[in-house]
């Protein structure tokens, strides 16, 4: 029987692609189920499973679409203003 595999926060926020305050903050909100919690040396430590790993990886999968290339598909990102025929650059009304 193979020994169950641990994760720190911060090697799951990057396994899933996200940063660590955004999965801390999924946590503090309630979004996603608190991993097992341990008390090494006065600091509590969340201890990610395989388990709490796939379930972090679901929930942002089912709730966040990536970003495509070079920005595109990003909400608030401006695009360029196209040239008209005459290759004057449309105003912005």
């Amino acid at each position: 029987m193979r020994p169950e595999q641990i994760y720190s926060t911060a090697v799951v926020a990057r396994m899933i692609g996200v940063h660590k305050v955004t999965l801390v903050r999924w946590l503090l909100a309630g979004r996603l189920a608190e991993p097992r919690r341990s008390s090494f040396g006065g600091q509590v430590l969340r201890l990610w499973s395989e388990r709490d790993l796939a379930r972090a990886k679901a929930f942002k999968d089912a709730n966040y679409r990536l970003a495509t290339v070079k920005g595109r598909g990003v909400p608030g990102r401006r695009r360029k203003r196209q040239k008209d025929r005459t290759g004057a650059r449309e105003r912005k009304s």
